[in-house]
């Protein structure tokens, strides 16, 4: 969950263009259950809680769409490490992303059993037009996910940042 704080602050800048233009979402699907939702959430209040769902520890969604874990594709794991970006955030989202990030773990199993599987889970970003998908991106490693005003060139929205 808490990777997606930074899909989610990237996406919000977007919002109101997006509206303007008819576009609908975004929509967030992370791992994790009800609780770690709802505490992501809390420490997150510029997330619109109508936008995020979890998938829970069967990964069915993800698995449905065929997203993978790390190191299950060598070349996926390649592209995603090379195109990472450090993520943009103050000191005090450091902070307070550290304070919270082992509560966040997309896990019902104590951390001690070793890494847990909704941490090496992938997923991915989709643009749907209609029945339509019409974007597909699927993440190399945790935190590789592509920036929102290149999916939304391909929606016909040419936006501002």
């Amino acid at each position: 969950m808490t990777i997606l704080l930074v899909d989610a602050n990237a996406w919000n800048e977007y919002i109101p263009q997006m509206r303007a233009a008819g576009i609908s979402g975004p929509c967030f699907v992370s791992l994790g259950d009800s609780t770690k939702l709802n505490k992501f959430l809390q420490n997150n209040p510029k997330i619109d809680k109508n936008s995020i769902l979890v998938d829970g520890y069967d990964f069915s969604a993800y698995k449905a769409v065929g997203f993978q874990s790390l190191y299950d594709d060598k070349n996926l794991t390649i592209k995603g490490a090379k195109s990472m970006k450090a993520p943009m955030l103050s000191a005090k989202e450091w902070f307070d992303y550290l304070r919270s990030v082992g509560s966040l773990v997309p896990s019902d199993k104590p951390l001690s059993a070793g890494i847990p599987e909704g941490v090496r889970r992938l997923g991915g970003t989709f643009a749907i037009d209609g029945n339509s998908v019409v974007y597909a991106y699927e993440d190399g490693v945790p935190g590789d996910h592509p920036d929102p005003s290149d999916v939304l060139k391909v929606l016909g929205l040419d936006v501002q940042k």
